[in-house]
């Protein structure tokens, strides 16, 4: 058994393609665990349009003391992860799709892993996209792989600002697989993300913080997503209506996003070998 799992709260409001999201997962998942936050706009509506009858609604009140590091976002994903009731938990943000193709590759992978207690998740690539539906991450400061499925009833819990998972503490023992998570959620009009930059930081740093970092523009300014490359693939079909209607423009200038001297030979170094240095990661590959 199978059980998507996912949280959210103003989607609508912040441009979130959670439907989509959500509906990417459905053909894998047996049941699929919503955990809805206590939303402005008509975000619950919206999942119940999807109807299908293996999404359950968990309706949640976000605790706004759990102001710093992004706490309140593990807090809800494992909201929703404590309700699952598959052998696999398949988890995914509110801007985070799959692609269609991928789905047999997943689907073989959670049976071929099935009997092996000793892999306790999977591992996806990741495709960033940023500013427009054209484009997409290529530099250190977008991580490259993350755990999106994970073993159910073993203690496995969230971690730090939900981007990843532990259990009792300790990384998890991971496979990688040819699969990919396409992230969206840098691709919005501006004024769209520079309200949910507002809304987000407060997740992590005070008012002051977010007065000084984020300010009060009327847009975002897309100038600082560093180093990024043109997508050549496909967008999953769901995401297909979306990228046909981006309405702003977005121009990419390498020459103004090459940052300082050492990040540069980082990443010169990372395109020849593949080995990104002092990456960062949240799990243990065996």
């Amino acid at each position: 058994m199978v059980s998507g799992f996912s949280f959210v709260r103003n989607g609508v409001m912040y441009d979130y393609p959670f439907v989509e999201s959500i509906s990417s997962i459905l053909p894998l998942c047996d049941e699929c665990v919503i955990a809805v936050g206590d939303s402005t706009d008509d975000t619950r509506a919206r999942i119940e349009e999807i109807h299908s009858p293996t999404i359950r609604i968990i309706d949640t009140t976000w605790d706004e003391r759990l102001r710093e590091g992004g706490r309140v976002l593990a807090h809800q994903t494992n909201v929703a992860l404590q309700h699952i009731k598959g052998d696999w938990g398949f988890y995914l943000q509110g801007d985070e799709i799959i692609h269609e193709d991928d789905l047999p590759t997943i689907a073989k992978a959670m049976e071929e892993y099935q009997d092996n207690p000793r892999v306790e998740g999977l591992l996806f690539r990741y495709l960033h996209f940023y500013g427009s539906y054209r484009y997409v991450g290529h530099s250190r400061q977008w991580y490259r792989r993350e755990v999106r499925i994970v073993r159910n009833r073993i203690g496995i819990e969230s971690w730090g600002d939900a981007q990843g998972f532990r259990r009792h503490g300790r990384k998890l023992k991971v496979k990688a697989i040819d699969a990919t998570i396409y992230h969206y959620g840098w691709v919005k009009p501006p004024a769209v993300q520079q309200l949910k930059q507002l809304s987000f930081n407060r997740l992590w740093h005070d008012d002051e913080w977010v007065r000084k970092n984020v300010g009060a523009a009327p847009a975002y300014d897309y100038s600082r997503g560093g180093r990024l490359r043109q997508f050549e693939g496909t967008h999953p079909a769901l995401m297909h209506d979306r990228v046909a209607s981006q309405d702003w423009s977005f121009e990419y200038d390498e020459r103004k996003a090459q940052g300082r001297v050492k990040d540069r030979i980082l990443d010169w170094i990372e395109e020849i070998t593949d080995w990104r240095i002092g990456e960062y990661r949240n799990y243990e590959l065996i």
